[in-house]
């Protein structure tokens, strides 16, 4: 009897199927999430552009109050907002001195963070890393809480009054610090080194060779610290006596009213305090989303 060799097997129908139906299951569902991210990316852009939209609106309605009659979709543009609020306020001062205070603490504090992250990054001293948790026990604290001392020591000093009591406590920023420490954790230890080897001290070391890396970080700082001056009302509410010396954001409540409040004119001066942060963000989100990446904050 003859032995003849097994012929192979077909593939079945199923196994057929089953194999070319998992790479389309796939794609459809790579597909269906594709869909529901840009769904909720269009909400979620959707709902937080909606304030500031209605802000427009408003401000360019020419309407004191804000009612019924105000539409999300300006039937006409006036600009008798912003006329009422020029002619009766200084505004045009306030926004110089918000601009004064801002660049003034803005430098300061990026010079201060920048050397001071260096420092806890890749300098040996005693105690650092207990200097280091020390300075983060810092952020525990409310600000109201040191409102007080704070007062005392910058009143002693004969700032109360002046731009320096808002500069100066403003020039420390804990959280910028601790943000160039970690940016600069991530710079190779061998730059260094190799700059110790060419006999570079420690500031030249970090001005030739340090600096020049951190570009992001120093654009994360600025952003940061301009958003956060810019619109500081605690602080400078008390440190600044003279109404000539307010920035924007203390001259925002003239608007306000104890039984009513002028919300066309209100909406104007806000816009007008919040378009420079606007444009400035737009203008730099590029090294902003790059130096957030880069310095690990998630």
């Amino acid at each position: 009897m003859a032995i003849t060799a097994p012929r192979p097997l077909a593939p079945t129908r199923v196994e057929t199927s089953a194999g070319t139906a998992s790479p389309r299951r796939r794609g459809r569902r790579s597909r269906l999430g594709l869909t529901v991210r840009i769904v909720l990316a269009v909400v979620t852009a959707v709902m937080m552009a909606f304030p500031l939209w209605v802000m427009l609106t408003t401000a360019f309605s020419g309407q004191k109050t804000f009612d019924a009659n105000v539409s999300v979709i300006p039937r006409r543009v006036s600009l008798d907002n912003f006329t009422r609020v020029l002619d009766a306020w200084p505004v045009s001062t306030w926004f110089g001195n918000s601009v004064v205070v801002t660049g003034i603490t803005t430098l300061l504090t990026v010079v201060v963070s920048v050397l001071a992250g260096y420092a806890f990054a890749k300098l040996t001293f005693p105690a650092k890393n207990l200097l280091f948790l020390v300075l983060l026990a810092t952020m525990m604290i409310p600000t109201q809480a040191i409102l007080v001392p704070q007062f005392r020591i910058v009143n002693s000093l004969g700032l109360i009054g002046t731009f320096w009591a808002v500069i100066i406590p403003g020039a420390a920023a804990t959280f910028g610090i601790f943000l160039a420490r970690q940016f600069m954790i991530a710079i190779p230890n061998e730059l260094i080194e190799a700059g110790k080897l060419d006999g570079a001290g420690s500031l030249r070391i970090f001005w030739s060779i340090v600096l020049p890396l951190c570009k992001p970080l120093l654009a994360v700082l600025t952003l940061l610290t301009v958003m956060y001056q810019w619109n500081d009302f605690l602080w400078p509410l008390i440190a600044l006596k003279d109404p000539q010396l307010y920035t924007l954001p203390i001259g925002l409540q003239f608007l306000q009213g104890q039984y009513q409040a002028d919300y066309g004119a209100l909406m104007a001066m806000t816009l007008i305090a919040v378009l420079p942060l606007v444009v400035l963000f737009l203008a730099f989100q590029r090294f902003f989303v790059q130096g957030l990446a880069t310095t690990g904050i998630r």
